[in-house]
């Protein structure tokens, strides 16, 4: 491994996607938008094989630093929410203003998302009401302050009305530079991997939490299986963030290698707990910039 590789990016991006999402990586916008700068893509496809909330690219289309956006994310219920969001933004506004915030309506949503309706609008919206009520956002934890809303919090402390129906109304903008998919992410890789003008991040299920963060968790297969698709990449511009694993160091022993200190991490803050892997071009631009980044300090 190269060592660490601190990033102070230009700027930082509010919070834009209207998903709460463990392990988010929507603050590292700015620092996509200093690599991509960097490395002159014009016309630049962002592309998430592992989307989630997707908060990055949101940030980078909504700012013109990038022309399309592929939000791909094999769980039904999570590309439902995506689907409807793009294709039926205005239905979907006019029910975050409207939907019950109780338990009864709680329940009935929990019982959609278990059966994983074919209507995608109908599983997209139980998935968002799940993900706002839920704790820490988790499909499978229980309501923000209990069913009997006992705690100190109610199942209402993160349903803002009026902001999610804003940053779901933004998005209605950009429908048309937004591409929706439920593939598995190692075949959108495949798609993109000889565009020159592609630049994707992959953010897969974790190592070690895995489990407990991911409804679809990976196995040591799985991590094998997309280190080979990440391999066969031969033109595309690509970053991915994982948990520090002797696991994963050794199958990308051959790319670009790093913790990654950024002064506003995502998932640790203020810690360098996470390794990122980059093609050759996109490593060099970490590595000047984080020596730019000690001169600085030096001076």
């Amino acid at each position: 491994m190269t060592g660490t590789v601190r990033v102070v990016a230009a700027r930082r991006y509010g919070t834009l996607s209207p998903l709460r999402y463990p392990g988010g990586k929507a603050a590292l916008a700015g620092l996509f938008a200093d690599v991509i700068g960097e490395l002159g893509v014009r016309n630049c496809t962002y592309v998430e094989p592992y989307a989630g909330g997707a908060g990055a690219g949101i940030a980078l289309l909504r700012e013109g630093l990038v022309s399309r956006l592929v939000i791909n994310d094999i769980d039904p219920a999570v590309h439902a929410f995506w689907h409807s969001v793009v294709n039926h933004n205005a239905a979907f506004v006019d029910w975050v203003m409207e939907v019950p915030l109780t338990i009864e309506e709680w329940r009935s949503q929990r019982g959609v998302y278990r059966s994983k309706p074919a209507d995608l609008d109908q599983l997209g919206r139980a998935f968002f009401y799940l993900n706002r009520t839920n704790r820490s956002g988790v499909l499978n934890a229980g309501v923000i302050g209990g069913q009997d809303q006992g705690g100190r919090y109610k199942i209402d402390a993160r349903f803002n009305r009026s902001t999610l129906a804003g940053r779901i109304c933004a998005l209605s903008e950009f429908a048309g530079a937004i591409e929706v998919t439920a593939l598995d992410g190692r075949t959108v890789i495949e798609r993109h991997r000889r565009r020159r003008t592609s630049f994707l991040y992959i953010d897969p299920p974790y190592v070690h939490a895995g489990s407990q963060l991911y409804l679809n968790a990976f196995d040591g297969r799985d991590h094998q299986a997309l280190a080979e698709a990440v391999n066969r990449i031969n033109g595309a511009h690509w970053l991915m963030t994982y948990d520090e694993s002797p696991f994963i160091q050794r199958l990308y022993g051959k790319h670009f290698q790093a913790a990654l200190d950024l002064n506003y991490s995502a998932r640790y803050p203020g810690k360098a707990s996470e390794l990122v892997v980059a093609s050759e071009q996109v490593g060099r631009v970490l590595t000047e910039s984080s020596e730019a980044c000690r001169a600085s300090a030096g001076a």
